[in-house]
């Protein structure tokens, strides 16, 4: 038990740096237009561009690592994270900045997929939407400490801190890792890479990675510009930002617990309610931009709905895999991450063009719409599921 407890402490953690060094520049992203000189919508398209690269480059690598032990593939990748964020520490041009980030992207997505990976395979069957929920948890972890952590470090002495803070905390978990992790483990044989893609053949799995891109979609549309919805629209001093993270954090932190509990109940059935309630609190979000605090309130309850599908989703996808498509296993566990990337591309993209040609205003009324379109495809798929019972 100890051991496990060590191991799922580990796993936890690289979701933990894994999104504290894609978040961040929502925290920092003023202080990086500054220091650049650059516009916010500019910054803001690092987002888009890391959240392509991952969702591009994450398959490919998916079907590389083939029958390669996990670990020593693991131990590579963390080696990779962390000289991205070193060269994003020492970028002395945006230009660099830009390629540190789609290094970065360029290991996230499958590193977080051979985590989910280990989780599955390390813990109980009565345990395992648990740990993977947590895996997906230290994501949330980084919206509330690691992120507003690092945006008071960019205010106090420079937002290039921030980033060395991630450059340790790597180190010491890629250590972690490399002692206490298994090093037999490998995925199962495929035939061919046309093999291994045959899991998208299936119409459950071609509904289902709909969702998590229509459900961050419409999340990162707001998300993204959350500093200057703050502060330029809802005209909260700078002073507020860090504290207001913390909580939208801590909700976001909810989000993937409560995930964890939907997978161990209804699972997808659940997501029908939590999309209604998303999509209304989008629209809120634009409409009581005249009542601040109203307004404030609307985000945290976005932040609490953010992440509900997480588990859900991913228990589906390894559920199909692990029956029909064992050969795919890997892929299975890297569909969430790859789509929700995907969601966060479009999402950080719509909103730049919104931010840039309507105004933060229109920000929510877009966000809703990709939820409402997110409802009617899980309808759909819900009543494919019950075909293949």
């Amino acid at each position: 038990m100890k051991s496990l407890k060590v191991q799922s402490f580990i796993l936890i953690s690289i979701g933990f740096i894994l999104g504290m060094s894609e978040f961040i520049i929502v925290g920092i992203i003023n202080d990086l237009a500054d220091s650049f000189d650059v516009g916010i919508s500019n910054v803001g398209f690092l987002v888009t561009m890391f959240a392509i690269v991952y969702a591009i480059v994450t398959p490919i690598l998916t079907i590389l690592v083939g029958e390669h032990r996990l670990k020593r593939v693991m131990l590579l990748l963390l080696s990779v994270f962390t000289i991205s964020n070193v060269m994003t520490a020492l970028a002395n041009s945006f230009f660099i900045l830009s390629l540190s980030r789609v290094l970065n992207a360029v290991v996230a997505g499958i590193t977080v997929s051979i985590a989910i990976t280990f989780a599955a395979v390390i813990a109980p069957r009565d345990k395992r939407a648990w740990l993977i929920s947590w895996v997906f948890s230290g994501y949330s972890v980084a919206s509330v400490f690691g992120v507003p952590i690092g945006t008071w470090i960019s205010d106090q002495v420079g937002w290039r801190w921030a980033f060395w803070l991630i450059v340790l905390i790597s180190v010491m978990i890629t250590v972690m890792f490399m002692l206490s992790l298994p090093g037999d483990l490998r995925q199962g044989k495929a035939k061919s890479l046309g093999e291994q893609f045959s899991l998208f053949k299936d119409p459950r799995i071609l509904l289902g990675i709909c969702l998590p891109i229509l459900n961050l979609g419409g999340v990162y549309v707001v998300y993204t510009y959350l500093r200057p919805i703050v502060t330029s629209g809802l005209h909260f001093p700078t002073s507020f930002v860090t504290p207001f993270l913390f909580v939208f954090g801590l909700a976001s932190l909810f989000s993937n617990q409560y995930s964890g509990r939907l997978a161990n109940r209804n699972g997808l059935k659940s997501m029908v309610t939590v999309f209604v309630i998303q999509a209304l609190t989008m629209l809120a979000i634009s409409l009581l931009f005249g009542l601040p605090w109203a307004a404030l309130a609307a985000l945290i309850i976005m932040g609490l709905t953010m992440y509900l599908l997480n588990s859900p989703m991913q228990i589906f996808y390894l559920a199909v895999a692990e029956k029909d498509y064992p050969q795919s296993m890997v892929l299975a566990s890297s569909l969430i991450s790859i789509f929700n990337n995907v969601g966060i591309a479009v999402g950080s993209a719509t909103g730049g063009v919104l931010f840039n040609h309507l105004g933060l205003k229109s920000l929510g009324y877009s966000g809703a719409v990709y939820t409402v379109v997110a409802l009617a495809i899980l309808i759909v798929l819900n009543r494919v599921r019950k075909s293949f019972d």
